[in-house]
């Protein structure tokens, strides 16, 4: 049975882009909480050490190496996700990447595209993959990692705005399909987020964070609103857009 210490004690979860940042932080919390977790992404390196601190630390993980962009990993990481611990209930959607930082008219075609593969089709897939092995258990949570670039957009960012609006729309779309299968899908805004993508001092010198007013985070500090969505009852909130920034549209 779930405790107080530990929530997500007897559940299993996919993380996407577990190997550094905002995914590594939510994959070591879920475990911590009590979830056997699958770690997904692209670098097997990071995976590992992921995951030798999850293990380190008496909880369960996974490292299985998938690029979101490609069907046929995403269902194998699913598949061994099911077959290595006996179910799904939790998908965190959460790999992704930034895209080409131009605007539309001096942009990069296949900088364009290949951002939509990972960011949209890579969530589609995702979540495709999933819903299967989450109707098994009759209830389940997918939380997709969105922007608020997603909700308001900025100019020289269109393809990563424009994915993001996309999955803010899939997240509200299979919120109303899986309703009957007491499946909820939520979208998480992390808001400005300080990773080894930005680092600290060279956001403060470059003004990668300059919004006023904005709470720049840790990955750890996302952690919170991660577990809160995660550990919702069955019947709980679903299609709705859970926001750290102050400003998201």
């Amino acid at each position: 049975m779930p405790t107080t210490d530990q929530p997500l004690s007897g559940k299993v979860a996919i993380v996407t882009g577990a190997g550094r940042g905002i995914g590594k932080a939510i994959a070591q919390a879920y475990a911590r909480a009590g979830a056997a977790v699958c770690c997904a992404a692209r670098t097997e390196v990071d995976l590992r050490e992921t995951v030798q601190t999850i293990m380190a630390s008496g909880g369960q993980g996974l490292a299985v190496p998938t690029d979101v962009s490609q069907l046929a990993t995403v269902q194998q990481m699913v598949q061994v996700t099911v077959k290595t611990f006996g179910g799904l209930d939790i998908l965190v959607i959460n790999a992704g990447m930034d895209g080409d930082r131009r605007p539309v008219a001096d942009s990069h075609p296949e900088a364009w595209r290949t951002t939509l593969e990972v960011n949209l089709l890579g969530a589609y897939y995702c979540a495709q993959a999933a819903i299967p092995a989450l109707k098994q258990r009759r209830a389940g949570k997918i939380i997709t990692v969105g922007s608020g670039l997603g909700h308001r957009g900025v100019a020289g960012r269109s393809a990563y705005a424009c994915s993001k609006a996309g999955l803010w729309m899939l997240t509200r779309v299979l919120a109303q399909e899986l309703a009957p299968y007491n499946i909820s899908v939520n979208e998480l805004i992390p808001g400005p987020v300080v990773t080894s993508a930005t680092g600290a001092q060279a956001a403060q010198r470059q003004g990668v964070f300059a919004i006023e007013g904005e709470w720049i985070k840790t990955p750890d500090e996302v952690v919170p609103l991660a577990l809160f969505l995660a550990t919702q009852p069955p019947i709980g909130p679903t299609a709705q857009s859970f926001s750290l920034m102050r400003r998201d549209n």
